[in-house]
């Protein structure tokens, strides 16, 4: 079985990509040069880093194996091995587009998550 990976998106630069027919990043992965991704044990602690309090995001599920070599997982934040994308994404590879409301504590609520 494939792993899932995840991605948090801005709805409307999400929307963009559904338009293009891929997902040429978010302004700080093109800076990087890759497409950050997450783990499902790694996604919450990102939001919460990166994403706080920010609304209209989107909770993008990406099955790992449709993203071939350009997929690599990297030493990043406290040593943990984070999944970096070298390449466009291809819708073809998305598990699932969901909403990534706040919380009444201000934090994201996240669905239940594949592994």
């Amino acid at each position: 079985m494939s792993q899932l990976i995840y991605k948090i998106c801005p709805a409307l630069l999400w929307r963009e990509a559904e338009e293009r027919g891929f997902f040429a990043g978010a302004p700080v992965d093109v800076q990087d040069g890759f497409i950050h991704f997450s783990t499902a044990t790694q996604v919450e602690e990102t939001a919460a880093k990166h994403f706080e309090g920010q609304q209209d995001l989107l909770l993008i599920a990406v099955d790992e194996e449709k993203l071939g070599q350009d997929l690599k997982y990297e030493v990043s934040r406290g040593g943990q091995l984070f999944p970096h994308l070298y390449g466009p994404l291809p819708l073809a590879a998305v598990h699932s587009v969901q909403p990534l409301p706040l919380g009444s504590d201000g934090r994201h609520v996240f669905p239940a998550l594949d592994a």
